[in-house]
């Protein structure tokens, strides 16, 4: 029974308990970057909530103040250009919701990059296993 024993305390399991510390090593990265994916997706989710919450009482407010002015405009000139003033602020608002448009665009197309610090420790593993190999 004694050299049994001996035998499996070889190289063989030198190797199985390297095999074994590899695996966990590996195990132990893959946990980190998938903590590190749900991290940036929760802080890009709460960033997302609070702008479209802050935005949605943004556009509530200015659309508010844009109608009484255009209301309060439209009312001073009642007895002389009432049609003009209506023209004048329905083209103006025209030209804003334009812009509004033409900057949402913009926005969009340079939207902050949601997982670039998983996506950097990705592509650190991957240089590290290239010099490996």
């Amino acid at each position: 029974m004694e050299s049994e024993t001996s035998e499996t305390d070889g190289p063989v399991s030198g190797f199985s308990s390297a095999v074994i510390r590899v695996f966990t090593t590996i195990v132990d990265m893959i946990y980190t970057r998938m903590e590190l994916l749900f991290l940036d997706l929760q802080e890009g989710s709460e960033r997302l909530l609070s702008l479209l919450i802050w935005s949605l009482t943004g556009l509530l407010a200015a659309a508010m103040t844009l109608f009484l002015g255009a209301l309060t405009l439209i009312f001073i000139f009642w007895d002389t250009h009432r049609v003009l003033v209506a023209l004048l602020m329905t083209g103006a608002f025209a030209v804003l919701a334009i812009t509004a448009a033409l900057v949402v665009g913009v926005k969009v197309r340079s939207r902050h990059a949601m997982f670039a610090a998983t996506l950097d420790e990705f592509s650190k593993d991957r240089q590290r296993f290239k010099v490996m190999s």
